[in-house]
């Protein structure tokens, strides 16, 4: 039987969250129960953990569990934060609900330190199952219209879209979890030999410079001709 807890991958944000070492202040952006941000509280007990989240129902449960929490629209409401003040900044299973990351991924670049570290789990539009969907001419399952989801993400498209701040962040690892159809025996040791083809991918990344506004550019250079909020003029 499939284990859909493991398409959040929480062994591998702990696992990254060792690799970071010490940190001092995390956000967790679409933080919902605050499970990732008690990750990052067990690695390291003295960390100032902040929540960022859009739904109300999720805003009690986070400060009683003891988080600095703000009720806050990551498409147009800037970060609560001065420039580069923050360690650690997660995004697990939230930039697929997600139509203007030009705007989130401005806000992360700008508020996060240089050498700090942005941690990024999507579901994987090319997991094998996906693939296999499509081959049939079924929509595969991230990117169904029924859904939340308004964005499809793979390793090799994350990566691309990281190149409009160039230079700006370094890819320190990559990981896979879960495969579809098969159980936890056999999906946890499929999704770590092959995780391009895992159901969700995880990155991590250092941000190596300054940041001087790569994300809100692109949209007017490229003449993209949806309108996203990129700030106000």
């Amino acid at each position: 039987m499939i284990d859909r807890n493991l398409n959040y991958g929480r062994p591998i944000i702990e696992n990254f969250a060792n690799q970071i070492g010490r940190y001092t202040n995390v956000v967790d952006i679409g933080a919902g129960g605050g499970d990732d941000l008690i990750i990052y509280k067990k690695v390291n007990p003295d960390a100032n953990l902040i929540a960022l989240e859009g739904s109300e129902k999720y805003i009690s449960k986070l400060e009683q569990k003891g988080f600095k929490t703000y009720l806050h629209d990551l498409e147009k409401d800037k970060f609560p934060f001065e420039d580069e003040s923050i360690d650690v900044i997660n995004a697990n299973q939230i930039l697929e609900h997600i139509k203007n990351i030009f705007w989130v991924f401005n806000e992360v670049s700008r508020t996060l330190k240089v050498g700090g570290y942005f941690v990024i789990g999507v579901p994987n539009l090319a997991s094998l199952h996906n693939r296999l969907l499509l081959a049939f001419g079924i929509q595969p399952t991230p990117l169904q219209n029924d859904s939340a989801h308004v964005r499809g993400y793979t390793k090799h498209d994350i990566l691309q879209f990281m190149k409009i701040y160039e230079g700006g962040y370094k890819l320190v690892d990559f990981k896979g979890s879960n495969f579809y159809p098969f159980p936890p025996i056999i999906a946890v040791p499929l999704a770590n030999f092959f995780p391009n083809m895992a159901w969700s991918i995880f990155f991590l990344f250092k941000k190596n410079k300054q940041y001087s506004n790569e994300f809100i550019k692109w949209p007017v250079e490229k003449r993209l001709e949806t309108q996203f909020y990129l700030g106000e003029e």
